[in-house]
């Protein structure tokens, strides 16, 4: 009888066996390679960084415009001129006029090294920021990354605050009240687009976001008549179509991403049923209360504590879909 063998006995058996082996092990030491969708993600994840890195690197002295005007308007305005009316190469500063010296430490640097730490802060919260969001949800962050790579590399091209400003509602999620309403406030007065976000900030920075708006309102009327020639100079701008907006939507990724659910098609539509269900039973109850309008009064003025975080919520929220204040913390950056 022959005996068996287990043992590869030639040249290309040994080979094949060979290779089993070293994937074996590369598998140990990578279990994500067994995961299809943690390897889509790694592949748009580098297609959007080169994207990005590509179009910047393409523009080379060409970039900075709009962050130049920034240092610019501040130089003009320590050497006694109108930010807004600035000389030859500069861009005119559109921003309420009190916001000026916010850029005074900034833009007492050479153009040279200035902006190089303005790109470099950029790109460095950029990264940290991408990070966060990829180690919680690797997809669909990487999804996310390729839809804004253009917005994205037009703003680390011309040196805009968007992202800056994006980034500062980003950060709103995970600071105390009184500091998150600020930074959702400074965004809004620089930038109109992080308006709507007040709607996502944790309740009681909500609060304090109205507050910081009505310091800002105040600042504005004690200098109105620099506030009446930065809005006219602001829309007689020629401006092209504003892409860098759409990182509207990464200054959202902490709030969604605490809501595992949004991120799942299979649960929209239960969850817009329960939306539903929910809207309905508010209506009933006003409907069918003894004085509809006094309670149709009372249910505004409920919505609108909770929604400043002056009174808790009837019900509680689901534990799939916790509230912004309970996002943990985003690891603090090496170095």
């Amino acid at each position: 009888m022959a005996a068996t063998i287990d043992e590869p006995t030639g040249p290309a058996q040994a080979a094949r066996a060979a290779a089993s082996a070293s994937s074996d092990v590369a598998t140990e030491r990578y279990p994500f390679l067994r995961d299809r969708r943690r390897l889509l993600a790694i592949l748009l994840t580098s297609l959007a960084g080169t994207m990005i890195v590509v179009f910047v690197v393409a523009r080379g002295e060409l970039a900075g415009a709009d962050a130049r005007a920034y240092w610019g308007g501040v130089r003009v305005w320590l050497a006694g001129g109108d930010p807004m009316l600035p000389p030859q190469p500069y861009l005119p500063y559109v921003y309420a006029p009190w916001t000026v010296p916010l850029f005074l430490p900034w833009a007492l640097l050479p153009w040279d090294v200035a902006w190089i730490v303005w790109r470099g802060i950029n790109v460095l919260l950029l990264v940290w920021s991408a990070s966060w969001a990829y180690q919680r949800h690797p997809l669909a962050t990487a999804i996310l990354l390729c839809i804004l790579a253009g917005p994205i590399a037009a703003t680390l091209d011309t040196g805009n605050l968007t992202l800056l400003c994006a980034l500062g509602v980003w950060a709103a999620q995970f600071t105390g009240p009184r500091l998150g309403g600020g930074l959702w406030a400074l965004a809004t007065v620089l930038k109109w687009f992080p308006a709507p976000l007040w709607l996502i900030l944790p309740p009681r920075a909500r609060l304090w976001g109205l507050i910081w708006m009505a310091v800002a309102g105040i600042l504005a009327l004690a200098t109105w008549p620099l506030t009446l020639v930065q809005i006219e100079t602001a829309v007689s701008f020629p401006r092209p179509f504003r892409l860098d907006y759409l990182l509207l939507l990464w200054a959202a990724v902490p709030w969604v991403w605490a809501r595992p659910r949004l991120l799942e098609p299979s649960e929209w539509r239960p969850l817009a049923t329960e939306i539903g269900a929910w809207a309905r039973a508010q209506w009933t109850g006003i409907r069918t209360a003894e004085r509809p309008v006094r309670a149709a009064g009372d249910w505004l003025v409920r919505q609108l504590r909770v929604l400043l975080g002056l009174e808790a919520p009837a019900s509680p929220a689901s534990a799939s879909a916790p509230r912004p204040e309970t996002v943990a913390s985003p690891p603090a950056p090496a170095g």
